[in-house]
């Protein structure tokens, strides 16, 4: 079940992502720091802005795949003389793995 962070972020535009991204990012800059000069009170806080960054770059990629396989989806169905999987143009081809066609 997705985290109410995570749907929250799916939420956001783009730019807004990569703006939290920038922001999260220099905020776990300032609490390494903390933590090197001894100034920082609660340590769990930067386990809290990495697992921030992580969903972040995951809602990300997400969209990044997502746009990716529907231009490759439409590339396909623009293509002359191809047909979608599974139609009547293929329906007597038998399936094999390329490389392993034998010679009769």
């Amino acid at each position: 079940m997705p985290s109410k962070a995570a749907a929250d972020l799916r939420e956001l535009t783009d730019d807004q992502l990569i703006e939290r991204a920038d922001s999260a990012k220099e905020e776990l800059f300032n609490l390494r720091f903390q933590l090197a000069t001894g100034q920082l009170d609660d340590s769990s806080s930067i386990k809290k802005i990495r697992h921030e960054i992580a969903r972040i770059a995951t809602v990300m990629r997400q969209r990044d795949i997502e746009a990716a396989r529907g231009a490759s989806t439409a590339a396909r169905a623009d293509a002359p003389g191809t047909d979608a999987p599974g139609t009547d143009a293929d329906a007597g081809a038998p399936r094999t793995k390329p490389g392993t066609e034998r010679n009769q």
